[in-house]
């Protein structure tokens, strides 16, 4: 939702170290089941990582996220190194998939498999995104501020001429330029069928997918997210923004499962998002939405939502840094829109730019995103109230290109553009390339490399993660574990275990690739993951950096603490 959070400021001016045997099941299917993810070993999976690639929005390499397969093999390569990201959302457009009607382009669907399998391939899991934002780019003229991407050019004519008025930031085109408010309409209201052929060439893309990839490699993708960001573009006299969510874009919905399951992907879910505006954090904007007048999704569909602090975007409604438990109401919002749906939520877009007049904000919202996707509990007070499910998430994103692009705005040959992500005058992207060609981070390692449950044998009862990048928002209240932490990162992990063969796991930052873990459970460190078996029960977990405080006294008062709650 990045592209509409401006828009109204614009509108306003352990102690057990006992080696274990480490064991693998990065190849395991998930499914969606008791409001998690899990694996085929009953695990709850968390899935981190980051969206692949504002660079598929764009012309440049004609729609794909890389320049080649051996630029994305060594992006996904820098993306496990530098984050430990498990997952990626992966981004194709009907543009290139179906760019004259009824005829699919099937090499540009042989080079989306391809790049795909760069991450599959090191045992990353996906998810497809069909990517569209402002309906089309094909609907811009030459000389617009402004630029989009989705539907073909077959699919996007007809129209007005576009114009945006006083527009200072490209999301406004949402709600005022009337040649994207008449397409999108258009789109939702089937006009000359253009809805059921975004769908239709949607399932070829899917069966050629299939049908490129090894079934070890498909196992790997998760699911599919329909159409990015949806809205109406208008409303139907006496339609509301949730009745056209429950009559329009839940229909669609069901429609693009059908055809998912048609193209051979019964068992993975549509990673369904409600209307764009729903969660929008600034009032005056708001529109009510989050699927409300849906009675259920159930576990074929997975509650797919954005997020974005358009108040601190703004630079004027927010003037000061992201706060401990900033945002836990709306990532609390997420988790209860999830569990009245009968399915398990993902963040698949959230973020902050990483250059610009509010960049210094960065760390801070960031940290307090992560936050909120962990726990739903400040760090003030997830000692006395701890509990709270884990969100899976994709920050937006992963851009090897960034500062290198040569992106024709509009296919003008006088506007090109090569600054940030190259779309919109955006600079989102986590990662760039320094001189000599290797990736580095636009943003403190210590926000983005975190530790997380990967894979957990039971069920998460409570997380937390201090990363120490920003400032300290953790307080514990138990001096021992608070002497033996000192000044060090370090996470908690509380499980309901199902006494299975598979180990719990959680990824190890840079900062903590030699842990201190006091423990219910018996450990072991190998790749950069922390194992942990338990017996049935209730199990907990504190890793921290090697430390000369007290390590039974702290154990002392975990247990106490655990087993207390």
């Amino acid at each position: 939702m990045r592209r509409a959070v401006l828009l109204v400021v614009l509108f306003l001016f352990t102690l057990v170290v006992t080696p274990v045997r480490a064991e693998s099941f990065d190849g395991s299917e998930l499914r969606v089941s008791g409001g998690v993810f899990r694996d085929e070993h009953g695990r709850e999976v968390v899935l981190r990582g980051f969206n692949v690639s504002g660079t598929a929005k764009l012309a440049e390499h004609r729609g794909l996220p890389f320049a080649n397969t051996a630029d994305a093999r060594r992006s996904a390569l820098a993306m496990k190194q530098l984050t430990g990201a498990n997952a990626v959302r992966f981004l194709l457009t009907w543009a290139w998939i179906e760019p004259q009607r009824g005829q699919i382009d099937h090499a540009y669907l042989d080079g989306v498999t391809a790049q795909l399998r760069a991450f599959t391939g090191l045992g990353i899991r996906v998810y497809l995104d069909f990517h569209q934002d402002l309906y089309s780019r094909h609907l811009f003229n030459k000389d617009s501020w402004y630029t989009g991407d989705g539907a073909p050019a077959w699919a996007a004519s007809g129209y007005p001429k576009e114009s945006c008025g006083l527009c200072f930031h490209w999301g406004q085109n949402m709600k005022n330029n009337n040649a994207v408010t008449a397409a999108t309409y258009d789109f939702w209201h089937n006009r000359d069928g253009v809805r059921e052929s975004f769908v239709n060439a949607a399932g070829e893309a899917l069966k050629h997918v299939k049908g490129a990839l090894p079934a070890t490699e498909f196992k790997l993708v998760v699911g599919v997210d329909p159409l990015n960001e949806p809205y109406a573009g208008r409303y139907d006299t006496g339609q509301t923004s949730q009745t056209w969510e429950r009559d329009l874009l839940m229909p669609f919905y069901h429609r693009f499962r059908a055809e998912m399951d048609e193209a051979g992907w019964a068992a993975k879910p549509a990673f369904v998002e409600p209307l764009v505006f729903w969660n929008q954090n600034v009032d005056f904007f708001a529109e009510p939405g989050g699927l409300a007048l849906v009675p259920s999704l159930g576990e074929r569909f997975v509650f797919n939502a954005h997020f974005y602090d358009g108040k601190a975007q703004s630079g004027v409604l927010m003037p000061g840094k992201a706060a401990d438990g900033q945002y836990t109401w709306a990532f609390g919002t997420i988790r209860d829109r999830a569990r009245a749906l009968g399915t398990t939520a993902i963040v698949s877009e959230f973020g902050h730019p990483v250059s610009g007049f509010t960049s210094d904000k960065t760390p801070s919202v960031l940290k307090a995103i992560y936050q909120g996707l962990d726990s739903a509990a400040p760090g003030a007070r997830w000692w006395s109230a701890p509990r709270g499910s884990v969100i899976s998430g994709s920050q937006w994103h992963w851009d090897t290109n960034y500062g290198r692009h040569r992106e024709l705005m509009n296919d003008n040959p006088g506007k090109v553009k090569t600054d940030g992500d190259a779309m919109n005058d955006e600079h989102f992207s986590a990662v760039r390339l320094d001189e000599t060609g290797a990736a580095v981070l636009n943003v403190d390692r210590a926000v983005v490399d975190r530790v997380y449950p990967q894979a957990v044998a039971g069920t998460t009862l409570a997380f937390t993660y201090e990363d120490r990048a920003y400032e300290t928002w953790q307080q514990i209240p138990l001096p021992a574990v608070r002497a033996l932490v000192g000044s060090a990162p370090f996470a908690v992990l509380v499980w309901d275990s199902n006494g299975g063969s598979a180990p719990t796991e959680l990824h190890l930052p840079e900062s903590l690739r030699s842990p201190l873990v006091v423990s219910s459970a018996s450990s072991a460190v190998e790749g950069g993951k922390l194992l942990l078996r338990g017996g049935q029960g209730r199990q907990f977990a504190l890793v921290t950096a090697p430390s000369p405080g007290n390590v039974a006294a702290a154990e002392a008062e975990v247990r106490q603490w655990y087993v207390s709650w």
